[in-house]
């Protein structure tokens, strides 16, 4: 890039510049002693990209067994690298969009962009590398040059444009011949001003060079563009063939597996332009490559049945074996609720993100009243029936965020997360008056009823505990409150306090 063309950009007041949450993730991957805590809090701050972060967590790109239902779940499924370049990414894009508004050649520019990102990732993916979210990353600003020459001399690089819409290599021809240098130099000095990391800086810059195999991360971003234009080119035909051509010969990836490449992209790209808010055409051709893959995987299947079948029922049964040790190890063997083990982890991760968020946190401890009056009287076998069905009847009338354990013997503790202690009296009072109605146990002199004692307390509401032990030890002493004052009761921590 020539020098006077240098200057023009540094003292161009109106160049793109990264939205200020996108500058605080950028600080954030500089920085060597951050942590997932830390990183959830920025998040957390931008009510959009926490809903685009959840709205990934959840979409093909991650194919997770169990759906993610909040932002915590998400960014401790995805991990903090994957976490961090992804958050750029999306702050990156909407903060840019809004500045440079809606017009058609930038719509075309988003539209390569996001093209370009998926097809980095999924062809970094089939030659094994192992940063799936920095290749998507790269390959989602390697255009930035061009929104800064559109920025800065906005009329003589329009004129550029006008010249060559569709043909990238002419455009780079004429972007030399005017500046002295491509957008992809000046998207990577960009880049250099931005702070952002040197990975990012580096492949912006080889976007547009020849791609060496020597370095497949940058091979894999300058070759999306190459991918791109089998979606956004005029003929798809050609396209497939020219980037088929360089990626054998750089990626050394043979037909079948580049065929599987624009499978993968084929097949994610919707998802990943509604997350970009960006519409991708499918071309027939694509289509086609598609019907042809799924026929191809279909037969696949058929043949790895056949001489698989054995291994694969013998594998699935040691996979279920594992899951049922796994969910056996964290279940109270006697109720199916959690035991007091998994118990630990769950209150502490919740007390944790209460304290962080201040979000309020009640528990409740829950004591069946006379239980051992029923264990003599009826026996034991009719006292696990009632413990049965009472941790039945809580799963029942709780919410599926809330976690129900055994403590001990007759003795329950319910958590119920972002639920301060109003709405937390009224929930246990609920499944009091229910437990009170409903018969535990059915015997021949009749239906068994039974009444329980609870304490309340909870985290918030102008109440804050260091601990989870001082929340669970509060709940504990107004249980034995309810005890005393007759039972068939709740008491509330702040009205024993109070009293």
């Amino acid at each position: 890039m020539r020098p006077e063309h240098e200057a023009t950009l540094a003292h161009c007041r109106n160049l793109p510049s990264p939205p200020g949450i996108a500058l605080r993730v950028i600080e954030l991957a500089q920085d060597p002693e951050v942590d997932m805590a830390t990183t959830a809090d920025v998040i957390a701050m931008d009510m959009a990209l926490s809903a685009r972060m959840l709205r990934i967590a959840n979409s093909p790109l991650y194919a997770s067994r169990r759906r993610i239902d909040n932002l915590g779940q998400a960014l401790t499924m995805l991990g903090l690298n994957a976490t961090l370049s992804l958050a750029l990414g999306f702050s990156m894009v909407q903060g840019l969009r809004r500045s440079f508004g809606n017009t058609e050649l930038h719509e075309r520019i988003w539209r390569r962009s996001v093209v370009s990102s998926l097809a980095a990732r999924v062809l970094g993916q089939a030659r094994g590398l192992r940063k799936p979210e920095e290749l998507m990353l790269a390959g989602l600003l390697q255009d930035i040059g061009i929104l800064a020459l559109l920025q800065a001399v906005p009329e003589r690089y329009q004129a550029l444009q006008a010249t060559s819409p569709l043909e990238p290599q002419a455009l780079l021809e004429a972007e030399r011949a005017a500046f002295g240098g491509d957008h992809a130099e000046v998207g990577a000095w960009v880049a250099r001003q931005w702070h952002l990391p040197e990975y990012l800086c580096a492949a912006i810059e080889r976007s547009e060079s020849m791609p060496d195999g020597r370095e497949p991360f940058a091979a894999c971003v300058a070759l999306s563009h190459c991918v791109s234009e089998i979606w956004l080119g005029e003929d798809p035909e050609a396209a497939r063939e020219l980037a088929l051509a360089r990626v054998q010969e750089v990626l050394q990836l043979d037909r079948e597996r580049f065929e599987k490449v624009l499978e993968r992209i084929g097949e994610m790209l919707p998802e990943v332009g509604a997350l970009f808010d960006v519409r991708i055409p499918q071309p027939e051709l694509v289509e086609s490559i598609l019907d042809q893959a799924r026929e191809l995987s279909t037969l696949r299947n058929l043949r790895e049945l056949q001489e698989m079948g054995d291994a694969r029922r013998q594998a699935d049964e040691s996979e279920h074996r594992a899951r049922h040790l796994a969910e056996q190890a964290s279940r109270d063997a006697l109720t199916g609720v959690y035991n007091r083990h998994q118990l630990g982890s769950t209150l502490e991760h919740e007390f944790d993100l209460a304290v962080r968020h201040g979000w309020p946190l009640s528990v409740a401890f829950i004591d069946l009243d006379d239980f051992k009056r029923v264990n003599d009287v009826h026996g034991h076998l009719v006292g696990d029936e009632v413990l049965r069905t009472f941790a039945q009847s809580l799963q029942r009338l709780l919410r599926t965020s809330d976690t129900i354990a055994r403590f001990g013997g007759e003795e329950f503790l319910i958590v119920l997360p972002n639920t301060n202690a109003e709405a937390a009296l009224a929930v246990v009072q609920r499944v009091l008056a229910e437990t009170v109605r409903v018969p535990m146990a059915q015997l021949e002199s009749g239906p068994l009823h039974i009444t329980f004692s609870a304490g309340l307390a909870t985290q918030g509401d102008g109440r804050l505990f260091e601990s989870v032990d001082a929340l669970l030890k509060a709940a504990d002493n107004v249980l034995y409150r309810s005890k005393h004052r007759g039972r068939n009761r709740v008491t509330v921590y702040a009205e024993a306090a109070a009293g």
